[in-house]
């Protein structure tokens, strides 16, 4: 038999044998109005953080990293790249075509049927992390007590916060950002709403003179490829 709305929220409870129908939001002729006020409200509440929990379960996060700076370790001057840049975009243009999980059969098969490059990308978009990597033949680096500013080519200015978790936006994906220090070596990790994921990490070598980035880009599936790329102390 189907039960009437108003045991819609009913428990069933057992007392000596007998069954009775309690109702938590059914106030009694003992109970005060702001108790079963409060105890509605509670359920109501616990009701809404398991929905939004359970919604948000599958979505990774990134975790913070630690933001205390190494007394040793100062990337500030200017670097110049080892390798030939044109090369360099050549390979981090590979590494985001096998990882952004875009079919590109799909958009070559909807430019041909629409006639329409915007039309038909905007229905295959995937990771769009790959908006916020930058590269640069040339580095001027500004490290503060509280974060970094890498300058690429004079034209592009990065800032990164020792220790911050934050949301970004730009050119349509909206990332999660975090970076901070891993002993030596400084990591920048960020992540779309895709599951595509870009870590960058800065570390020098052989006495301060050199600087390593190593550049990995992350599928969704977990298929990750690494660029590296050095740079020359020039100040």
């Amino acid at each position: 038999m189907a039960l009437s709305d108003s045991n819609a929220a009913s428990i069933r409870c057992y007392n000596a044998g007998a069954i009775r129908l309690f109702n938590p939001f059914r106030r009694s002729q003992y109970e005060r109005p702001h108790v079963a006020s409060n105890m509605k409200t509670s359920i109501i509440a616990l009701v809404v953080t398991l929905l939004t929990l359970s919604g948000c379960g599958n979505q990774e996060m990134l975790v913070p990293i630690r933001n205390a700076q190494p007394a040793s370790v100062d990337f500030s001057g200017r670097w110049r790249m080892r390798e030939d840049l044109a090369e360099m975009r050549e390979q981090v243009e590979r590494a985001i075509s096998e990882t952004d999980d875009v079919d590109e059969r799909r958009i070559l098969q909807g430019m041909i049927a629409s006639n329409s490059n915007r039309r038909s990308r905007s229905r295959n978009v995937g990771g769009l992390v790959h908006v916020f990597l930058e590269n640069g033949q040339n580095l001027r680096i500004t490290q503060t007590d509280a974060g970094l500013f890498i300058a690429f080519d004079r034209s592009v200015v990065e800032e990164y916060r020792f220790g911050e978790a934050r949301m970004l936006s730009k050119g349509g994906a909206r990332v999660q950002r975090v970076s901070g220090w891993e002993g030596d070596a400084y990591v920048i990790e960020t992540l779309d709403e895709h599951g595509m994921k870009l870590s960058e990490r800065y570390e020098m070598a052989t006495g301060g003179d050199e600087l390593s980035r190593e550049i990995r880009l992350r599928s969704k599936e977990d298929l990750t490829i690494t660029v590296v790329q050095t740079f020359a102390r020039e100040s």
